[in-house]
């Protein structure tokens, strides 16, 4: 277990701890119940901190509470408490606030709820003591702003919003004067009822029975319209983070500008309500809206113009279904000249060709409903091709590999990025299907999703069927291998690297590295991979490397891999230099040939937006 949460500790240290990149609380021997709602509250929306929101997105209930039972556990000595650096009278503020509340403001004392020593109440109650004052303050102030949220009902944004700043700042110097005791540890039942109702400890009372079984259903409990929607991943981009299915508002980062997914529930107003069959085929398969606007193909109409009617009325139908939601579409933000949609008339008669997929007649049942549902509705080459300055594919249909939401998705048909040719068709399946595999080939060896893929594994891949995964895996392999295109981030021009930067990134190695992924990397499954041969760290973009490196990461948590075993993030402690030496020692050693990583590169992605 302890392997398992040593990306947490990445950040958090032992105890919490202060960096240049912000101030990371201490979580070890906080209540489990409380642990695990802040975890499904960046996870579904409601705290937004990036790198939480990344490390949390794909974890299932069962993996996020073993890791808050983990640090739960831990009963590890309190730091000093700092010297108050306020005026005394703002600390007796703070004091009287914290242990007797304010009955004007109706704000009730800090310890009736956060316990009578204020570290916390089991099972959901935090503590207060041992976090710094400007941490305290910072939270306190996210919450009365609107810009931090817990379940509902939110006791602490009602209580924050009665608070002034002068309040807010008062409680939190006092406390973070207050040396807890040696013997600290959460209470473990509260004194009286809490005064004010909590979302958070309702919910650790529904979460508590959780059971070993993650939380997504087979794929045998849906309908085929619905099964059509998860192979298509419908609800991937059309469901904004913590908003209601299909009622879309996600935001899709591209090179043009920003675009946001339109509601797609049947809501009269602002959703597809008022379209019939015809309008949606006609979406799918034409590219154009309800009142013949041209799409934007952000939505992957050259894709789905490949779909039968038979399966466009089934998804339509399907959608007809789920609740309605009333939410109205967000304006795209676009540079210009991509915000005419006009000049989408010059784009389509140069690029688009409707039809639906016709079947090769030379070819058996399942290779072409792999061509089917890869060519069309999993749409996959609208992420593995390379695009022109118009956003045009450029290799024809096949997928070869080319950036999207800033990661590299790799060529599906070059052997030596992503192409599975001479992998088994089980090995195949096993990738699709659970985000990882142990491989019976070199190139399927200790393979893992990362970036948008294991955000599409933990959607939709790992609920479709086996039967369409295993012809998708059949049409895969049967691509016609093809040689490197260029892709990924501008490769910066330079000398060979020096001897110095390759003895860094040594050290670097055997210091972070080496304790999981082996001396000579050879991988000590499942904790490491081996980057030994590993063409995810060989590619000639090294894109994926570096943001690894930098934010480190999980593979989805899938029905088939619950507890998943992730990497650490190395923004927080490593250079742009040291991480590019890293990267050039593993790019060129124990037979791997990549090209050098150089600094400039690490820089470009540590700003560039982590999801």
């Amino acid at each position: 277990m302890a392997r398992r949460v040593q990306p947490c500790k990445a950040c958090h240290g032992e105890v919490g701890r202060a960096t240049p990149d912000g101030y990371y609380p201490r979580i070890a021997g906080k209540p489990a119940g409380y642990l695990l709602n802040e975890m499904i509250n960046f996870r579904d929306g409601r705290r937004t901190f990036p790198q939480m929101v990344y490390f949390m997105q794909l974890r299932n209930d069962t993996d996020l509470a073993e890791v808050a039972r983990y640090f739960a556990g831990q009963r590890l000595p309190y730091a000093s408490a700092a010297s108050p650096k306020v005026a005394t009278s703002v600390i007796e503020r703070g004091r009287k606030l914290v242990l007797e509340g304010n009955a004007t403001l109706h704000v009730p004392a800090c310890r009736s709820c956060h316990g009578s020593r204020l570290l916390g109440v089991e099972p959901a109650v935090p503590g207060l003591l041992g976090v710094s004052a400007d941490y305290l303050q910072a939270q306190l102030g996210a919450w009365r702003n609107g810009v931090r949220a817990a379940q509902s009902p939110d006791c602490m944004a009602t209580i924050a919003k009665r608070l002034r700043p002068e309040d807010i700042a008062a409680v939190g110097a006092w406390v973070a004067s207050q040396v807890p005791s040696a013997d600290a540890a959460p209470d473990a039942s509260f004194e009286t009822p809490p005064p004010i109702d909590c979302g958070s400890i309702l919910g650790s009372r529904k979460s508590s029975d959780t059971s070993g079984t993650p939380s997504q259903p087979p794929a045998t409990a849906v309908s085929r319209g619905q099964q059509l929607a998860i192979l298509g991943d419908c609800a991937g981009c059309h469901t904004d983070r913590g908003g209601a299915p299909f009622a879309g508002g996600r935001a899709i980062v591209t090179r043009f500008g920003t675009f946001y997914t339109p509601n797609i529930t049947p809501d009269r107003t602002t959703g597809i309500g008022e379209w019939s069959s015809d309008d949606f085929w006609r979406a799918l398969h034409e590219g154009y809206g309800l009142d013949g606007e041209m799409l934007y193909p952000s939505f992957p109409y050259p894709n789905y113009t490949r779909v039968t009617r038979a399966d466009s009325d089934a998804i339509f139908e399907y959608l007809g279904s789920v609740p309605p939601v009333a939410k109205p579409r967000r304006a795209h933000t676009l540079k210009f000249p991509y915000d005419q949609r006009r000049l989408l008339s010059v784009w389509r008669a140069l690029y688009f060709r409707p039809g639906v997929y016709i079947p090769d007649p030379a070819q058996d049942v399942d290779w072409n409903r792999g061509a089917y549902l890869v060519q069309g509705l999993a749409h996959c080459n609208a992420c593995h091709e390379p695009r022109n300055m118009l956003g045009a594919p450029q290799s024809g249909g096949n997928p070869s590999g080319g950036i999207v939401l800033d990661w590299y998705a790799p060529s599906l048909s070059n052997p030596h990025e992503a192409g599975v040719q001479d992998w088994a068709v089980p090995d195949i399946v096993t990738l699709l299907k659970s985000g990882r595999t142990a491989g019976s080939s070199q190139a399927a060896r200790g393979a893992a999703t990362t970036g948008p893929m294991a955000e599409k594994v933990y959607n939709s891949l790992q609920r479709v069927a086996d039967v369409d995964l295993k012809a998708m895996a059949v049409y895969l392999r049967s691509l016609p291998p093809i040689g490197s295109i260029s892709g990924g981030t501008s490769r910066a021009n330079g000398s060979a690297i020096g001897q110095g930067a390759q003895d860094d990134g040594y050290t670097v190695y055997r210091k972070e590295c080496a304790d999981c992924h082996g001396e000579k990397g050879e991988g000590h499954a499942p904790i490491g991979p081996p980057l030994t041969g590993n063409r995810a760290v060989t590619l000639d973009s090294p894109t994926n490397a570096v943001r690894i490196v930098l934010f480190g990461g999980f593979p989805p948590g899938t029905h088939d891999n619950p507890r998943p075993y992730g990497m650490p993030p190395y923004y927080p402690s490593l250079s742009d230099e040291h991480i590019a030496n890293v990267l050039t020692y593993v790019r060129t050693s124990w037979g791997n040939a990549a090209a050098p990583v150089y600094a400039s590169e690490v820089t470009e992605n540590r700003g560039s937006p982590l999801w």
